[in-house]
């Protein structure tokens, strides 16, 4: 029935956000034509949060060691806001991608589906 996911970032800049998935992120990915990537992203899982009717999404990039993480992403340019917080569920902090695309990225303490 569903055979995959497609997620979309929006920003102004677009070719940066591109290389960074590329080049620093290293995923794979393929060119749809006229330089335009499509990345192949890493295991992906899905939770479903209850809100007070709220029905916005979020992306959380999902790590083993955090700490480790961080000081390689920071080595390549990467903006990390803040320190990593302990939220109970996991260790998180927010990385700012060009054009100010933020996504968390967080250590999980709960079992992980992804990539099972």
């Amino acid at each position: 029935m569903i055979t995959a996911a497609h997620v979309l970032l929006f920003t102004p800049e677009a070719d940066a956000l591109r290389a960074t998935l590329r080049d620093v992120f290293g995923w794979k990915h393929v060119d749809a034509g006229d330089g335009w990537l499509i990345f192949a992203l890493p295991p992906a899982e899905i939770g479903v949060h209850p809100s007070d009717g709220e029905t916005d999404h979020s992306l959380y990039l999902l790590c083993d060691d955090i700490e480790a993480t961080i000081a390689d992403l920071r080595a390549k340019g990467i903006e990390v806001r803040g320190e990593p917080e302990d939220r109970g569920w996991g260790i998180a902090t927010t990385l700012v991608l060009p054009g100010g695309v933020e996504v968390r990225l967080y250590e999980p303490r709960h079992p992980v589906v992804a990539g099972q």
